[in-house]
């Protein structure tokens, strides 16, 4: 936070999750001088509750909302075409589709029609296609029998770290001279002549110091904080309110291959998703009344989400609460329209100019969704670009791919350097490909100098090497931010004691951490791990 003394910035950000990442990406690009602050990690709350499904939002055809649609299967192309390693095509099997869904699905090829223009040629996504009741059962054996008729396959894409995709947005932002900070919580607002916002007073929760930070224009990225900001920055003066809808995911065993496998339920819908060997189940939307502090996934709503998924899937043999490996859950905010159920209430987002209300220089942005990220943070750009009354360079973020993400032709990548680096397991060597892109040989360089950083530590190949880059190159100071946000160490359920008291060891060096730190670092990580009883 001491870089940031006495210097004024065109934009300041709150909020680094992947929307305060890409507002700071795309002003930065434009050549705007930037500072974002984040209160805790970057990514780490709604940005981290995905389904891990980059998607066109096919279920928003029920609502007529074309051109949310056609925006999101755009963004969705998009984000294959600048984030290569990190996003692919994957295949849905809806069990059972309605009449209305067929229909639908006819519409939402036509939306994409755009589908096949990808930079990598092996990211075309095709058309939906019927299966009969025969091959949806050997395609997923555990498929319950009774009702069963027939299923449509149509394609999304998986976003297979979206933690790291968001933080890939970070490293673009700061490749692009943008100054970025976690752990640093906003206080205040520094109100000037006019009740212009013209800063914020934040803290380093680091260092526990107090700074002022200047801007011309600040911009509320806060999500499903945004509200609460608002409250501040109004002097409690405000009666600003965002609906919050909870949505919770489990990881088990892995039930469905290579294809995702959904259904409509009485009670819901849910998706069975193939990730890293396993199955990731979701998801829930159902509103959530209290503070987003107070947010934590509960039994009960695991319990609901396993009685919608036992409904249509495991056939003679139901997942149960002791098959769970993992839950993570997180608060979606949501444009606040009265007495609608949130599970239709919509996903567009919105861009408040508080000039209009007596607070100029503040702009807060609500609603939204990952997939349309990139393109709501161009549209705030308009609004910038209105309100610094200059004109702005052309939006440059749909042209090129993000910091890492430098690569071609992404199989044609992993098979090279597989070849290139035949001191390591090819397990190890795909995983790092995939998950840092061009950036992989700077962790293999860590393992070459210390063999001990060559452990593998994961199914899939990860090693301790990434531990010590997560620290010295990717702004991680806790236990959390590793295993969850930088690593997929922990993404998968508890890795055992062994594998956390290494990485806490290598953390505690690197960070200069005393024993009694360490054991409250790994007892906090512990308890993300647990599930709630």
């Amino acid at each position: 936070m001491d870089d940031y003394k006495n210097e004024s910035f065109d934009i300041l950000v709150i909020g680094g999750g992947i929307t305060g990442a890409a507002v700071a990406y795309d002003a930065a690009s434009r050549g705007l001088s930037v500072a974002l602050v984040e209160k805790n990690d970057f990514g780490w709350a709604t940005s981290a509750a995905t389904s891990k499904v980059i998607h066109g939002g096919l279920r928003y055809l029920k609502t007529f909302e074309f051109g949310l649609v056609r925006e999101s299967l755009n963004e969705r192309r998009i984000l294959g075409n600048i984030a290569p390693n990190y996003i692919y095509p994957i295949p849905f099997m809806f069990i059972n589709p309605t009449f209305v869904m067929k229909i639908g699905l006819f519409v939402y090829d036509l939306l994409a029609f755009d589908k096949k223009f990808t930079w990598d040629k092996s990211k075309k996504i095709p058309n939906h296609y019927p299966l009969s009741r025969k091959e949806v059962i050997e395609k997923v054996p555990n498929t319950k029998r009774e009702g069963l008729q027939d299923a449509r396959v149509y394609y999304d894409s998986l976003s297979i770290f979206p933690e790291r995709l968001t933080l890939s947005f970070i490293k673009s932002a700061i490749h692009y001279g943008s100054k970025v900070s976690n752990y640093t919580k906003v206080e205040d607002f520094f109100i000037t002549e006019g009740n212009k916002v013209s800063g914020i007073v934040v803290r380093d929760l680091l260092n526990n110091k107090s700074h002022t930070l200047k801007g011309k224009l600040t911009i509320n990225c806060t999500g499903p904080w945004a509200d609460i900001v608002l409250k501040v920055a109004k002097k409690g003066d405000s009666h600003d309110k965002i609906r919050r809808s909870e949505g919770i995911h489990l990881i088990v065993k892995n039930l469905t291959n290579k294809q995702a496998v959904g259904t409509m339920t009485k009670t819901g819908h849910f998706f069975l998703i193939p990730w890293r060997g396993h199955s990731l189940i979701g998801t829930t939307d159902k509103e959530y009344p209290g503070t987003p502090e107070e947010y934590h996934v509960t039994r009960q709503s695991i319990q609901e989400l396993l009685d919608t998924v036992n409904m249509d899937f495991g056939n003679n043999n139901p997942i149960q609460y002791s098959d769970v490996l993992f839950t993570y859950g997180g608060l979606r905010p949501l444009l606040d329209a009265k007495g609608e159920d949130v599970h239709t209430t919509t996903r567009k987002y919105e861009i408040y100019d508080h000039s209009d209300e007596g607070l100029p220089g503040l702009i807060t942005v609500e609603g939204g969704k990952y997939t349309t990220s990139r393109n709501l943070a161009e549209n705030v750009l308009k609004t910038v670009e209105k309100r610094l009354g200059s004109k702005l360079g052309k939006c440059k973020t749909h042209k090129q791919r993000l910091i890492g993400c430098e690569i071609e032709d992404i199989e044609k990548f992993i098979d090279s350097i597989k070849k290139e680096n035949g001191d390591f397991k090819n397990t190890t060597v795909e995983y790092l490909g995939r998950n840092y892109g061009t950036e992989y040989d700077n962790i293999l360089k860590l393992a070459r100098q210390d063999k001990r950083l060559a452990e593998i530590v994961t199914d899939d190949g990860e090693i301790l090497a990434q531990v010590v880059y997560a620290i010295k190159n990717e702004m991680a100071v806790t236990l959390k931010d590793i295993l969850f946000r930088r690593t997929g160490i922990g993404t998968l359920g508890n890795p055992g004691e062994a594998v956390l008291e290494k990485v806490a060891d290598i953390a505690a060096n690197e960070l200069g951490w005393s024993a009694e730190k360490k054991k409250k670092e790994v007892l906090d990580a512990e308890k993300i791990f647990k599930l709630p009883v």
